[in-house]
């Protein structure tokens, strides 16, 4: 089932990433490397950091094929993707999870402490859309606004959590998807955030 979620996220993003392309007015080539950054580049970050090689993606041509021809087909239906914004909503929720589950087993298969699990399933979850908004010339959104990496931090710690606690896989995947999920639409729909620090130089200052 992961498997078939992970594809859905990659390509969702690729096509997320298409479209931060278009704001900026890219060429073809633009369009296609955002894509494929912002789908795959979380996963290429984790498997470096952890020197888990060679990286995931390069085991499998076809998510290269995926995740350009989703950027390139975004280029052809862009003018109607408008009607499906909230569609995107929940393929990049479900996403944002599944990517933050794969990224912890891959650190627990190559039997890192907690900690490092924990930031594996983070880094995988939202690096691909720090990338993608870097390369675009703007503030990552993920640090900005409704609950993000917090989510895939609180996915990381019940995931781990039931695990420990030895919970079926099966049954702690689904819990974890649906705490995740639940807990990313909420933000949305709610507008849910952490605290904003401001700072204005001299604002404080004598």
């Amino acid at each position: 089932m992961l498997l078939y979620i992970y594809l859905i996220a990659i390509t969702a993003e690729a096509m997320s990433g298409a479209l931060a392309a278009g704001r900026r007015n890219m060429d073809l080539f633009g369009v296609s490397l955002i894509a494929f950054v912002t789908a795959l580049g979380g996963g290429t970050v984790r498997d470096m950091l952890l020197g888990n090689y060679p990286v995931s993606w390069t085991q499998h041509p076809s998510y290269i094929y995926l995740t350009i021809g989703a950027g390139l087909f975004t280029m052809l239906v862009a003018r109607f993707i408008h009607h499906l914004h909230t569609l995107f909503l929940i393929l990049d929720a479900m996403g944002l999870v599944a990517f933050t589950v794969i990224g912890c087993d891959v650190a627990l298969r190559l039997e890192y402490d907690t900690p490092v699990v924990v930031m594996a399933g983070i880094t995988t979850g939202i690096f691909g859309g720090i990338l993608r908004d870097i390369l675009c010339n703007r503030t990552p959104m993920v640090l900005l606004h409704e609950l993000y990496a917090s989510v895939s931090l609180l996915v990381a710690l019940l995931y781990l959590g039931l695990m420990e606690l030895g919970v079926d896989h099966d049954i702690n995947l689904l819990a974890s998807f649906s705490a995740g999920l639940a807990l990313r639409l909420a933000a949305i729909r709610w507008s849910l955030s952490l605290p904003v620090f401001s700072y204005a130089p001299g604002r404080w200052d004598d």
